[in-house]
Formats: C-alpha cells, structure tokens, sequence
C-alpha cells in the first residue's frame, strides 16, 4: 500500500477486531461515555481505549461492565461429548437395554439336554425369558450363558432335570427361582454345579436351596458375609475370591465335612478359622487377604496337600503357630507365602513332605537364612527371587548346593534344558559343560576342515550342535567319520575350560574373517 498506514496504538493486542466485536462496540459506545484519556489518543470511538505513553495522569478510571465484556476473549466450549459416551438415553442405543434372548442369538434344539451361549461382539443376550423353559428340552441338564449382560435370574424354576446352571461373567445382581416355588424344591434341590462368578450379587443366602451342590462359584461377586451353607453336606469345592468377606464364619463352614477346596483370596479376612470339621480339605488358599499369622490348622494335619498364602502380613512368628505351620503335615507338598514379611525359612525345616516352596517377594537375606531347607529332601523347586539373597554372587549355585535335590530355581532348570531331557547352550555345569564343550569342538573342527577343502564358507546355522539338532542329514557321515585329530581334541576338555585349543582359536579367527 502506498498510503501512509496510522500509527500504532499502545494496545498489546494488534489483532483487528472482528466486525462483530466492532459493531457491539460501537452501540455500547452510545449508552456509556468514553474516558478523557482514551479520547485524545484514539482518533476513532471504535478503537478500545488505551492509556496514552504521553499522558500526564497516572493511571486511567477502571473500564465499565460493558468494556470489560467487550474485551473479553470468547473460548469455544471444549469437546466433552467423548466423556458421555457410555451415557445411553436412548433406549435402542444401550446394549444393556436391548431385549435380546437366547433364541434370538442362535437357533435352539428342543431336543438338545444341554445349552451353551457364550457371548460375542453384537450377539450378547440381555434376558433369559421368563418362559425360558418353554424353548429348551424339557429334560435340560446343563445350562451355560457365560458372558453377557442378563440382569435378572429367571426362567428356571420349570427345569427339573438341571444339574449345571452358568451364568458366569453377566449382570445379575440376585439369586432367583432356586426353589422353583415348587414343593419338590426344583431346579435348586437338583443342581450338582452352580458358577456365577463375575456379577453383582450381595447375598449368597439362596444357595441353601441347593442342597446337592457339589461346586459352587460366587467369585468376584459383592458378598460380604458367608451365609446358606451350613446345609451343604456334599460340596467338595468352594470359590469365593474376590468378594468383601472379613470373617470365616465357623457356623457356615462347619456342614462342609465333604470340602476338599476352598479358596477365598482377594478378600478382607485378617484371622483363619472355622475349618475344625473340614478333615478332607487337601487345598486352602487365603492369600490377598490381611493375614498375620498361620493358625487353626489341626483338623487338616493328615489331608492339606497346598496351601496359598501370598500377599498377606506373616512374618517368622506369624508363620510358627503352634496351630499352623508348626504341627507335623504328612501331604503337604506345596506352600505359597510369597509377599509376605518373612526373613528366613525356619518355618519350614520340619516339613518333609514339600516339592514346591513360593516364598518370592519376602525379606530373606542371606545363605544362611536359607540354610533350613537343607534337611528337605523332596523339595523339588524353590522361589526366593526378588529376595536380598537372590542378588548374591553365585546365589543359584549355593542354593542348588544347599538343596542337592532341587530341579528348579525360581523359574530356571538347574543345570539348564539339558539334564532334563533338553538340548540346552547356557548354565549348567560338570557333565553337561563338558559335553557341550565336545560338542562345539566337533562342530569347530569340521567347519575349519569344510573350509579347507572346498573353500566355501559354511553357515553356522548348518552346524549349530550336530544333526540331531537341526535334522541335516548331509553331514552325518562326516559326523560320524572323526578322525584321530577330532579325538585327540575331544580329550582335552577334560583339561581346565579356560584354556583353549589351537584349533578353537583358528575357528575364531576363521568367524571374524567370515
């Protein structure tokens, strides 16, 4: 442009204003007087006032209500639809609320004694039908709707012959028509197995209208009490992990005479108890829990086989009780107190009988900590990682030194795959280590003579350790063909390992030329 532009104004904000914010300017410019200040250095009513760099007065009058709005920066509302996206008003558009049952997700055999659905993307039933019975065999023994959104339990109490009832992974926030409202007490008096685990249940109390039950599941559910199994005399296996239970009710477990597991990890239980009748339990697991000590465990002397601890708060005392670990077990084999406050394994140098000790995650500090395991002779495999121990020089070797018949530390085979029935290349030692040092010595000798005669370069992968390793048969004649040079080698691995052979050394130099 070659017209002379204005000068500038004092404002910080050179921006032009928008023809909107302009023109609402100039009609609050009608209603409210200008300053003096802004007057004299503005030759235009439209532009905002601003103090004059020349001005002789020391601060101008506050701006007006109506300034104020003028200036103020208008901020696009943020995009917050995203947060709303599993808000459904709409009826048609929340899975949950669409009516869909099980004969509108596949097409069911009115024969067929049992009937499985499980859930998929897009095909998820959201009610079992209150005449659910009515499109089943009417001799239905088994029933499995796992993982769907089902709310309400219904559409059983016709179903006389059911013997398995699943509804794991849903919705449903009660249990409903156990007793059939029925005098026989059907489905409930015939059911064998009952899992529903995964919904919102609070009250497990209706179970007591199973009387056959021989499993039941309420895992990950909402119950806080353990309620209605005092009458359940055949249950064999009980899971209700994952729940709000603080106490082991003695009334409740007390009928279980039958029970051989019960797990209730991932719980708020601070005290074991009430399993003085339960003399056929073979597996306990009450770990993720508050646990302090190890204790009224004498009913299982003769048939606990494992026990799970881990995550809980049992130090060297805690797991001495004379009711607990202390008493003399004759099946138990396996022990689980990983993450827990332990600092040696004192606690279990009487028991014989384990093969497996989890104690990963504890404060275990030194051999000698360690010590007490020495006398376990059937102890087959040992985690102590994430212990002070395991970060000792040479911890694995002095630990499968302290317990020769150990076949696994933390989650490695002693001696490595090798002794085991597997090709192995790392850890080990004796026996094995000099067989593998035969072996590499065959292969080294071969490739140098391969390389000798015909002058082409051999592929490592070829000779990794032999034919039996890689299934190439191209060479077992030449494997099988030693020389005296290849004898004469193989002899001297039982020199010390950490001098090497000329011809090793060759094989080395050949691999950096290659």
């Amino acid at each position: 442009m070659s017209d002379e532009l204005p000068p500038a104004s004092n404002n910080t904000n050179n921006e032009e204003e928008s023809p909107a914010l302009t023109s609402k300017g100039n009609d609050d410019d009608d209603d409210s007087p200008e300053p003096a200040a802004s007057q004299e250095t503005h030759p235009s009513s439209d532009s905002p006032p601003t103090q004059d760099a020349t001005s002789t007065s020391t601060s101008p009058p506050p701006p007006s209500n109506e300034e104020k709005k003028q200036r103020a920066v208008v901020v696009a509302p943020l995009p917050l639809e995203w947060t709303r996206m599993a808000e459904c008003n709409e009826p048609d558009t929340n899975p949950a609320n669409i009516v869909r049952y099980p004969w509108d997700v596949m097409e069911i055999d009115p024969t067929d004694t049992q009937l499985t659905v499980v859930g998929t993307a897009g095909q998820k039933i959201t009610r079992m039908g209150r005449n659910l019975n009515e499109h089943v065999a009417p001799n239905l023994t088994h029933l499995v709707l796992r993982s769907h959104l089902i709310r309400t339990m219904e559409g059983i109490a016709g179903m006389k012959q059911l013997e398995l009832l699943e509804l794991y992974d849903n919705m449903v926030d009660e249990l409903r028509e156990l007793d059939g409202g029925e005098e026989d007490g059907l489905p409930g008096r015939g059911l064998r197995v009952l899992d529903i685990s995964y919904n919102v249940i609070r009250d497990m109390g209706p179970v007591s209208f199973c009387p056959n039950l021989q499993e039941l599941y309420i895992a990950q559910n909402k119950i806080k009490s353990i309620k209605g199994l005092k009458q359940l005399k055949l249950l064999r296996k009980i899971d209700l992990g994952a729940n709000r239970i603080r106490v082991m009710e003695e009334e409740e477990l007390s009928g279980l005479v039958n029970l051989e597991e019960l797990w209730l990890g991932k719980n708020k239980i601070e005290h074991i108890g009430g399993l003085s009748k339960l003399t056929k339990l073979r597996r306990l697991d009450v770990q993720s829990n508050r646990l302090t000590k190890i204790e009224h465990l004498e009913a299982q002397v003769n048939t606990l086989e494992e026990l799970y601890l881990a995550h809980n708060a049992i130090d060297i005392e805690g797991g001495k009780c004379e009711t607990g670990l202390a008493l003399q077990f004759t099946q138990l084999n396996t022990v689980d107190l990983t993450r827990n406050r332990l600092t040696d394994t004192s606690p279990f140098a009487h028991l014989t009988s384990l093969s497996d000790l989890w104690i990963s995650g504890n404060d275990i500090k030194t051999f000698d900590d360690v010590e007490h395991l020495r006398g376990l002779t059937e102890l087959d495999a040992v985690y102590l990682e994430y212990n002070p121990v395991a970060s000792e020089f040479e911890y694995r070797k002095k630990i499968a030194a302290l317990v020769p018949s150990l076949t696994q530390i933390d989650a490695n085979m002693i001696g490595g795959l090798a002794q085991h029935g597997y090709m192995s290349v790392g850890g080990g030692g004796g026996e094995s280590l000099v067989e593998r040092m035969r072996q590499m010595q065959d292969v080294a000798i071969r490739k140098a003579k391969l390389v000798e005669t015909e002058g082409q370069e051999a592929d490592a992968e070829t000779f990794c350790f032999g034919p039996e390793m890689n299934g190439d048969k191209s060479d077992e004649k030449e494997v099988t063909d030693e020389t005296d040079e290849q004898h004469a080698s193989a002899e001297t691995v039982e020199q010390p390992l950490t001098s090497e052979t000329e011809e090793q050394k060759a094989v080395v130099k050949t691999e950096e030329n290659e």
